[in-house]
């Protein structure tokens, strides 16, 4: 169960250092899509999240499929990259669902979302099967910037300008918390489950590129169940 004391702790001072031009490129990029979220947002958070937890759940399905596909082709195993994507997309999917349920988006937003997933992922798929660590580290950057955006949501529920409604009943289930959870909890869950996806996918950007890196177990295993 994601009580408040069993949530992984979350170390916000993590950036990867943008080194040659495939690090540059994906950093700028990312650095882009935010000035265009912050500006379209603002402060809406709840909001913010629906559209951007859409094109978050692209990335993990992409290169599931992709990294699917290469080890049919070369019958080769996966080393766990297809399970490990797949359950980021479902977690990110996850995320999806409970905001919806917080901050009700508007036919306007819905229509967003439908325009900017459809572009993301063709742009995405691309990116992908020209330069697998290139798309990592967009999602890694992503991520990055994902938890500061959770960060500077769980201030406005702090200082009050953001209502501390009670958590949805499909988080509560997703993430197994008890039944007086808030939204600050939520909040609290999702940035664990971001930073996680930032750690894995920084992980799988440095191991394409030859260097030496520790896989990332998921903060909350008991997931992969409900994926068998």
């Amino acid at each position: 169960m994601a009580t408040p004391q069993q949530i992984p702790v979350v170390d916000l001072t993590v950036h990867h250092k943008a080194t040659g031009v495939s690090d540059r490129l994906a950093l700028g990029f990312t650095k882009t899509l935010r000035f265009f979220a912050d500006t379209f947002f603002a402060k809406r958070y709840g909001h913010r999240a629906i559209v951007l937890e859409t094109v978050a759940a692209v990335p993990g399905m992409v290169g599931a499929t992709l990294t699917h596909l290469r080890c049919l082709r070369n019958m080769c195993d996966d080393n766990g990259w297809i399970r490990t994507l797949m359950e980021e997309a479902e977690n990110e999917r996850m995320h999806l669902m409970t905001f919806i349920q917080i901050a009700k988006p508007t036919l306007f937003e819905r229509w967003v979302v439908l325009g900017v997933q459809w572009v993301f992922y063709l742009a995405f798929f691309v990116l992908y099967l020209v330069s697998a660590r290139t798309a990592h580290r967009v999602v890694g950057y992503f991520e990055e910037e994902a938890v500061i955006s959770y960060t500077h949501y769980l201030a406005e529920i702090d200082e009050g300008r953001s209502p501390n409604v009670p958590a949805p009943e499909i988080a509560r289930h997703y993430w197994k918390m008890p039944d007086d959870a808030t939204l600050r909890d939520v909040v609290l869950v999702v940035r664990a489950d971001e930073a996680h996806h930032r750690d894995v996918n920084h992980g799988f950007s440095d191991e394409l590129a030859g260097k030496p890196t520790a896989r990332k177990v998921s903060p909350y295993p008991e997931h992969a169940d409900e994926l068998a």
